[in-house]
């Protein structure tokens, strides 16, 4: 969150206008799509590219309800990490960059 902050802040400004400052515009998805890629390549063997909370919560509940043969537990007392986890650093991200 805090690459995607800094990516997506108008860093452009033109002389004598310091008021209107340019950032990368639509464009700027582009950056923030190469970031998820190099997360998901980077992390994806080991997490499974559960970056997003649905990618966990969703086939941990279909799992808990669904009726299969010698099921185990659902753990789900992780299940929490990846809904709290991702709000938690984003809030923190987004105060260090209003501090930096």
């Amino acid at each position: 969150m805090f690459v995607v902050l800094h990516l997506s802040g108008a860093s452009i400004s033109g002389n004598h206008l310091e008021d209107a400052k340019v950032g990368l515009g639509s464009i700027g998805a582009l950056p923030v799509a190469l970031l998820v890629v190099a997360i998901g390549i980077s992390l994806g063997g080991t997490t499974g590219y559960a970056i997003n909370p649905a990618r966990d919560l969703g086939p941990r509940i279909l799992h808990s309800i669904a009726p299969i043969k010698h099921k185990v537990n659902s753990n789900w007392k992780y299940a929490w990490i990846p809904v709290v986890g991702p709000i938690v650093g984003a809030i923190v991200a987004a105060l260090l960059y209003r501090v930096l």
